[in-house]
């Protein structure tokens, strides 16, 4: 059978234009949130498959990539279900192992925690552009702390660091799932049938109102009930004012704290954001991961079109591990689609440093090279970069291929 170049569907090779990038967001990332007080913490990428189906990931239990049983525990031929056959999968995102991580090692850890977490995820998806298999997740996470003073530091944190990327005029859209419900409630849906709502809501932004009551009216809800619910939509403004005005609205069905919390949030960041960017209300935000309980966020850019970014609060996820209730925020960046935007933009890294290419001579004698070397070193140790290759035939050519990674100064070494 023929080996395979290309890499399995959905997986991408990295090369190092790129990788020179990846490696500069990765460190600026550390640096960034180690200001605001996050540490660095690691979990495996294999997770039990009871907590990745546990029903609180939303549509990504749908795409795990399983893991057979191994060794003895592996028997084919006995197996009657895929609980016969299946222990782990490999991880759909960060969240889900960090609040195992968290039940697992609390007493160890400080509380509130802030914790930075970056490493790669996989999902059986369907690729496209800015989306793959396996990709980067960055997360930042505050457990243990319920007041808004979490949702406030993670969106500070997050735009600090997308302002350093030189990145501009982005929106981060908020909202709460208890906002969502009672206007849910208010127009009249029973509780059961909140999902099938919320999905539907989900594509406001593909398919305009009129789709949204096109698609809840096949689903059989009552018309009067979708007529006052996306009244709602037509009449809230995205600021806190629209907050204001469904507090107002939904009379009684929206407790005053949440709305008081939410524009706490959005006018306590606008005071003092550091980067360029606008804070929107936008009740249409439903997030798909059925763990969030308060308070959700995405990151909207014009030159993606789409979410760069999400995340949100979600109280009772921990709890699921260890009966005790513990409040939860986080805030996750597309890894992924930051770096590709930073390609397609031809950013390059601030401050890497001179690079300096050294051509030497073929058969070069011992003497000379040791002189090359010592050369190389004395650049090395000011900071530069200096990469020594043998002349080829084609020097131009060579040449040409140097300048295009970067390197600026290319000096020639002769035998003689």
């Amino acid at each position: 059978m023929a080996m395979k170049k290309k890499p399995v569907t959905g997986m991408k090779d990295i090369l190092p234009a790129e990788m020179e990038i990846r490696n500069y967001v990765i460190q600026l990332i550390k640096e960034t949130y180690r200001t605001f007080g996050f540490s660095n913490v690691e979990t495996p990428c294999v997770e039990h498959i009871e907590n990745l189906s546990s029903k609180q990931g939303g549509e990504n239990e749908k795409l795990i990539f399983k893991i057979l049983k191994r060794g003895e525990k592996l028997k084919l031929e006995s197996a009657s279900c895929e609980a016969d056959l299946v222990d782990g999968g490999l991880r759909y995102d960060l969240t889900v192992p960090l609040s195992r991580y968290y039940a697992n090692h609390m007493s160890e850890l400080p509380s509130p925690f802030k914790a930075l977490q970056m490493g790669n995820v996989w999902r059986a998806d369907r690729p496209q552009r800015g989306r793959y298999r396996q990709f980067m997740q960055c997360d930042i996470d505050i457990l243990g702390e319920a007041t808004c003073l979490a949702e406030i530091e993670l969106i500070l944190a997050t735009t600090t660091l997308l302002g350093k990327l030189d990145f501009k005029n982005f929106t981060i859209r908020i909202n709460d799932r208890r906002i969502l419900k009672a206007m849910a409630a208010y127009s009249g849906f029973a509780e059961e049938s909140y999902d099938t709502v919320f999905i539907i809501l989900d594509k406001m932004d593909k398919i305009g109102l009129d789709g949204v009551a096109e698609e809840l009216e096949k689903e059989g809800f009552a018309k009067e009930n979708i007529e006052k619910y996306l009244s709602l939509f037509r009449e809230t403004t995205p600021d806190t004012a629209g907050i204001r005005y469904l507090l107002e609205k939904l009379d009684g069905a929206l407790d005053a704290e949440y709305a008081e919390n939410l524009i706490n949030i959005i006018e306590s960041v606008e005071s003092v954001k550091s980067a360029d960017f606008r804070l929107a209300f936008d009740p249409t935000l439903v997030r798909g991961m059925s763990y969030y309980t308060g308070p959700i966020f995405e990151i909207s850019m014009d030159e993606f079109g789409g979410s760069v970014g999400g995340g949100g609060r979600y109280d009772e996820m921990i709890g699921r591990f260890t009966g005790q209730a513990t409040p939860a925020c986080g805030f996750s960046i597309g890894f992924e689609r930051i770096v590709m935007l930073l390609l397609e933009r031809g950013y390059t890294v601030p401050g890497a440093g001179q690079k300096v290419a050294y051509l030497i001579e073929k058969n070069m004698p011992a003497e000379k090279m040791r002189e090359v070397l010592a050369k190389a070193k004395t650049e090395r140790e000011s900071g530069k970069q200096v990469n020594i290759s043998v002349m080829k035939k084609n020097k131009k050519f060579q040449k040409d291929q140097l300048a295009a990674e970067g390197y600026t100064e290319i000096e020639e070494f002769f035998n003689r």
